[in-house]
């Protein structure tokens, strides 16, 4: 009944393909791993598989790395909320027109696309400071909100996977954490970059469009705002809540300086906890250190212009946090899964499946393939990532493939899903804070994601004949 070990992910392939619902597909999946896990009574396998799927998610708590980067998650939250709250991105897109750095539609178009790597922390914050920023510069030089909208979606976790001093470098190494393999996870993981093909080629394609202003596809011909307006089809704007953003006295220092202080921490920490070695450095410990400290310098700053008390600071900190909720509980939920699967032994039985099967050339092009139509059906990477790591270091381990090679074609395969979805959250804010409607950003964007996918897989192909 070897065959069995592959039930949990398979069951979790099918719920996300059926109702879409990642939170629910890791649920069902632990349950199932753990039903076969259990050597009792036949009769009673349901309810012990129930009670010890419990026992498995409250185990995550019990590796202090595993707690870190679940409370550095929920930290995540409560500074974004404080750079919302402060003004912090209204200053500074006040900051950036006031000195004239949109003056033609090449500077505008590069301008937003340089916002989504400026702001690599978060991939929504990415997207809604560059959407905010560029909205009204794009409407003044006839450029179309669905441009925008591809430029800063196709920056924005792009940017994010190959920078990896964020939420999403943390998120990888907490999921690496638990594998014993011959690099360390920073190691493995920094290795990645040079790999990611499809984040480099989306990044090229995106910054070759903003530069020269030449786009293919039905993006080419996508009206602009004020073309729609003279049809009544204007997709209606944010509305700039005035308990969001402070107008009066709200400055770009109240979101620069956070971001500073946790992109520097990072650094500062994981040097610090590797002994002068950035590449020893402890993953979990430097991003909660560095997250903390972000949130009190966003905390005492708000405080201390005048503007906001106390009680209010704390009400706006744990309602950021409310918001980041499930993202929090896909963490939580995708470590219990990986060590449950890690004791199933599924990783070690599909590897063994690959290897009889598969020649070593396709098992990268293979994975950035099928990470991909999970991605695309869930909406999400991160749920991606969760399900496929678990399942990719045994490959590694067992075959004896480069680590960062089949890491990198795992990541590159969750976002590059990701743009293609129209279920995704990041292309629905995209949508929102370009002020695009979200089937339009979807269809101009489709085939510039199609395009990078197909060349990524072909060079996944010809480093595999190469290299293995």
């Amino acid at each position: 009944m070897e065959w069995l070990k592959i039930a949990p992910p398979l069951v979790a392939v099918i719920i996300v393909l059926w109702k879409k619902e990642v939170i629910l597909a890791l649920l069902l999946s632990i349950f199932v791993s753990e039903w076969l896990l259990f050597d009792g009574a036949l009769l009673s396998a349901p309810l012990f598989g129930g009670l010890n799927s419990l026992e498995r998610i409250t185990e995550v708590f019990t590796d202090a790395g595993n707690t870190r980067i679940l409370i550095f998650s929920v930290l995540v939250g409560a500074l974004l909320a404080y750079m919302r709250k402060s003004g912090g991105v209204t200053g500074l897109v006040n900051s950036l027109i006031s000195k004239g750095l949109a003056k033609s539609p090449r500077q505008v178009s590069l301008m937003a696309s340089l916002t989504g790597v400026v702001v690599f922390i978060e991939s929504n914050l990415s997207v809604l400071t560059a959407g905010i920023i560029s909205r009204g510069l794009f409407d003044k030089f006839g450029l179309s909100r669905a441009k925008l909208a591809y430029i800063i979606d196709s920056t924005s976790a792009p940017i994010c996977i190959l920078i990896l001093l964020n939420a999403w470098g943390a998120y990888v190494l907490a999921l690496l954490s638990s594998y014993d393999l011959e690099q360390s996870s920073a190691e493995i993981l920094w290795g990645t970059i040079p790999y990611n093909f499809y984040a480099l080629i989306t990044l090229a394609i995106v910054f070759y469009s903003a530069y020269s202003g030449k786009y293919f596809g039905p993006l080419a011909s996508s009206p602009t705002n004020s073309e729609l307006a003279e049809t009544n089809q204007v997709t209606k704007p944010i509305q700039e809540d005035e308990t969001d953003i402070e107008k009066n006295g709200a400055h770009a220092s109240f979101m620069i300086l956070p971001i500073l202080v946790m992109v520097v921490g990072m650094i500062g920490f994981m040097i610090w906890t590797g002994n002068g070695d950035l590449a020893a450095g402890s993953g979990s410990k430097s991003v909660f250190y560095a997250t903390t400290l972000a949130c009190l310098v966003a905390y005492l700053m708000m405080l201390f212009s005048g503007r906001f008390k106390h009680h209010q600071l704390v009400k706006i900190g744990f309602s950021g946090m409310s918001e980041i909720l499930p993202l929090v509980a896909i963490v939580l939920l995708s470590l219990a899964l990986g060590s449950s699967l890690k004791e199933l032994g599924t990783g070690i039985y599909i590897s063994q499946i690959v290897g009889d099967f598969l020649p070593l050339y396709l098992v990268a092009p293979m994975i950035f393939v099928v990470g991909g139509i999970m991605s695309f059906s869930t909406g999400t990477s991160w749920g991606t990532f969760a399900i496929l790591i678990p399942i990719g270091v045994p490959i590694i381990q067992q075959m004896g493939l480069p680590p960062s090679l089949i890491l990198a074609a795992i990541l590159g395969g969750g976002v590059f899903g990701d743009h293609c979805s129209p279920i995704s959250d990041t292309t629905a804010v995209s949508a929102i804070a370009s002020g695009c409607d979200l089937l339009e950003h979807v269809k101009t964007q489709l085939p510039y994601a199609l395009f990078a996918g197909a060349i990524t897989f072909i060079l996944y192909l010809v480093v595999g004949l190469i290299t293995l």
